[in-house]
């Protein structure tokens, strides 16, 4: 009897979740009812943000189990000739014409003869087409060229990286008018227009959305006859290029109160956010005094305007084009947060690893460099690592905007990654510099990127929201598989189609969570030793399974917080930015690999990946473990971690032995250094900061062998000196060391003192000699 009721229980069961009629009207159909009243209203502006861009490898790491077959397949970006003369040539003559130092202590600007190299080579139309007179360079060019100029100029980088990011120029691309395109695109590309692009408002900040200046679609009198236009009310702070501008893009939330645009006399009059082009000689345009960000001397200030009239026809895209503003801003910043600020990031982190590397070899205290004290070691190894994976990720990700995708969730990981380990890759080289990065001087290669850096983490979307808002919250719905079906399926007004959608979604999605969460528990007991691969390097093998493993983890986790936490989850911001860090570990990691793969899996190169790879998911662990131990279920945490970490933690923070293998990697000449540090300018001169190191270390390391031959001689008695200084002199007389032996050790000591001078000033800090010297060039340029 009770083996009956056990087979018609199951029958029962199985023809509720196989008959699909049945299992929609008994499961899916309530289920469906509860979700839309928990489900959080969407504001327009959120749903365009959700919709903006395209899922691209972060879908892979959302689905548990990736495909690296794929990654690995990916082509490896390329520079065609005409880049690459261009990188090799302009971008070289224009680091020789600009430093940090004199722009922002001397010039508090780049000098004019820097900007018109700028505006004449073309630098300001690197994304426009060459039918419109621009370059039309790849990502991957646009990308090394902002990098290279970041290890020299920031204020350089910032003033080429702008035009060609988020602004006019990239709109005007994708969604001007050809009246539009025709005449601004040119005079872009030329330099005769220095654009803009004015978004936050002094009320409206991380909350873009918000912004209330407005526009007002009216009739008015433009050069002498009546039109259709739109009186403009702004007030704008921080805009970049805003003191020097002469086309200022714009954005501002568009009303039609007399419905001018046409439409019905109940349409809506708030159209939305709208962008438009207005030249800054337009009346009543106000250009404001320059901002100071933090000593950086690239221009920025702030921008207002009062019922500013203007044509119609400044929106860009023409009036078709009102109210999408939002949805333009959206698809469009995923491209230039790709490219900008990761490249600038990379750009100064090369420029603190190599100089910061020499510098340790250089520097001796108690007769050794420093460089060699564990000490130092670990700072060292810290800053090899970090840029070992910036790097990868920079390059992964501009990779993918040139195969057309616009990865809106992969760029703000980027974005935010890669300009917070540069922070920690400044802040190590600082330590390790000691005295020699805290004065300010010519001399001094480190100290305005470290004051620098906090504006990389402030623009384009503050780290703090980016964490914790953006990066989980935007993935879990973009990138994973069914939630956002789910999602589309609870606003669908067609109630039969809601359901039939609803129910697909709904059980496929129970199929995957289930299916990752068993392969999880079972990767964790197996240690993921069997997990399939396509061909890799042998050492990386074991790498690749385990981020598989942990994919499966995490895919698992986020449907089981969605779950236990619902739309609360939204609120939970520690925990959505945890298990943001735990897709972005999870990309970085994929982006090293893929690195170490693409560059012919140099031996080399190897502790540089093995260090990256287990100090990233050694902080991967810690934030599973971080979201499971603030659960509110604890229920739901016991069971989680048991399923993770069925037989405890897998990682460790990097080895000691690991560490020096890196540390000694950046203290000495290699082809790994080369590597790790390409596309960065190096002067030759010895006149140079950083030409002088690059001199010091080879001399550096040559005396070494020098003065252990003087050492041995001490030791058996052949040296009779008690001064140092003296000692090489005697070793020659003595025959220890040869003339040319003697000559290298005087040069070493030559540029170890130069490396090691820090600058002076005048009580005045040469304030009166600069006054004199402009006093002196605008008399000759009066006469």
């Amino acid at each position: 009897m009770a083996w009956a009721i056990a087979v018609i229980l199951v029958a029962v069961i199985a023809a509720v979740l196989i008959v699909s009629g049945l299992r929609r009207t008994l499961i899916s159909d309530p289920l469906l009812a509860w979700y839309r009243r928990i489900l959080p209203a969407m504001s327009q502006t959120e749903q365009e943000a959700i919709d903006a861009g395209t899922v691209w490898w972060d879908g892979e790491l959302f689905s548990g189990n990736p495909d690296w077959a794929k990654l690995i397949a990916l082509p490896q970006p390329k520079l065609t000739p005409e880049e690459l003369a261009f990188l090799d040539n302009e971008t070289e003559q224009l680091c020789d014409m600009a430093s940090d130092w004199e722009t922002s202590h001397v010039h508090l600007d780049l000098p004019p003869p820097v900007w018109h190299f700028i505006k004449d080579r073309g630098f300001l139309g690197m994304i426009i087409p060459k039918k419109y007179g621009g370059k039309e360079f790849s990502a991957y060019a646009h990308s090394q060229v902002v990098t290279k100029l970041s290890t020299r100029c920031g204020a350089a980088a910032v003033s080429v990286m702008v035009p060609n990011s988020l602004g006019p120029a990239e709109l005007l691309v994708h969604y001007g008018t050809e009246e539009q395109k025709n005449h601004y695109l040119p005079r872009l590309a030329k330099g005769l227009e220095i654009p803009c692009f004015a978004l936050t408002n002094p009320h409206a900040g991380s909350d873009a959305a918000a912004i209330p200046d407005v526009g007002i679609v009216c009739k008015g009198t433009w050069q002498g006859r009546e039109i259709v236009g739109m009186r403009l009310t702004w007030d704008k702070r921080y805009i970049t290029l805003g003191p020097v501008a002469t086309l200022l893009g714009l954005a501002f939330r568009l009303y039609d109160p007399e419905h001018l645009l046409g439409g019905a006399e109940d349409a809506k009059e708030d159209l939305g956010i709208t962008c438009a082009l207005v030249p800054t000689g337009t009346p009543g345009v106000e250009i404001g005094r320059r901002h100071q960000p933090l000593n950086a001397v690239f221009q920025n200030g702030p921008t207002w305007g009062t019922d500013v009239f203007v044509p119609i026809e400044a929106i860009i895209g023409g009036p078709a084009m009102a109210g999408q503003g939002w949805r333009m801003l959206m698809e469009s910043l995923a491209s230039g947060r790709s490219i900008s600020l990761p490249s600038t990031s990379c750009g100064c982190s090369k420029l603190a690893v190599r100089a910061t590397g020499a510098y340790a070899r250089v520097r001796t205290q108690f007769k050794t460099p420093i460089g060699k004290f564990e000490g130092i070691e670990e700072p060292l190894a810290r800053m090899g690592g970090n840029l070992y994976m910036m790097e990868a990720a920079r390059i992964l990700t501009v990779s993918a905007v040139d195969l057309g995708e616009k990865p809106s969730v992969v760029s703000a990981i980027a974005k935010y990654h890669l300009t917070e380990r540069s922070r920690k890759v400044v802040n190590d080289a600082m330590d390790i510099l000691g005295g020699k990065g805290i004065c300010l001087g010519p001399n001094n290669f480190m100290g305005r990127a470290y004051q620098q850096l906090p504006i990389a983490i402030t623009v384009e979307g503050a780290n703090i929201l980016t964490r914790s808002l953006i990066i989980f919250g935007q993935g879990a719905i973009r990138c994973h598989p069914f939630v956002l079906a789910e999602i589309n399926a609870a606003r669908e007004s067609d109630r039969a189609k809601a359901s039939r959608d609803f129910d697909r979604a709904l059980f496929g999605h129970l199929r995957f969570a289930i299916a990752n969460g068993v392969r999880a528990f079972v990767m964790g007991l197996t240690g993921s030793h069997w997990v399939p691969l396509p061909q890799v390097a042998p050492e990386t093998r074991r790498h690749f399974q385990k981020l598989t493993r942990f994919s499966a983890a995490f895919a698992f986790l986020a449907d089981v917080s969605m779950l236990v936490l619902g739309a609360g989850l939204k609120r939970r911001e520690k925990i959505s930015a945890r298990l943001g860090d735990v897709l972005s570990n999870l990309y970085l990691c994929s982006a090293a690999l893929k690195r170490y793969e693409d560059q012919g899996r140099q031996a080399a190169d190897l502790p540089l990946l093995e260090w990256s790879l287990w100090d990233a998911m050694f902080k991967t662990q810690n934030a599973i473990e971080g979201v499971i131990s603030n659960y509110p279920s604890r229920v739901a945490a016991w069971l989680l971690a048991r399923i993770i970490f069925p037989i405890g933690r897998p990682y460790v923070v990097p080895s000691d032995r690991l560490g020096h293998e890196v540390a000694k990697l950046l203290i000495a000449p290699s082809a790994a250094r080369d590597r790790l540090t390409a596309g960065m300018h190096l002067p030759a001169s010895e006149s140079e900061p950083i030409g002088c190191l690059e001199a010091a270390l080879e001399a550096a390391i040559k005396a070494e062998a020098i003065e252990q031959k003087i050492r041995v001689a001490q030791k058996a008695g052949r040296l009779q000196s008690e001064k140092a200084y003296d000692m090489a002199q005697a070793a020659l007389e003595a025959g220890v060391i040869s003339a040319g032996e003697h000559s290298a050790l005087k040069r070493a000591a030559r540029l170890r003192d130069e490396v090691i001078r820090v600058d002076d000033f005048p009580q005045d800090f040469g304030r009166s000699q600069m006054r004199r010297t402009d006093a002196e060039s605008e008399y000759a340029d009066h006469c």
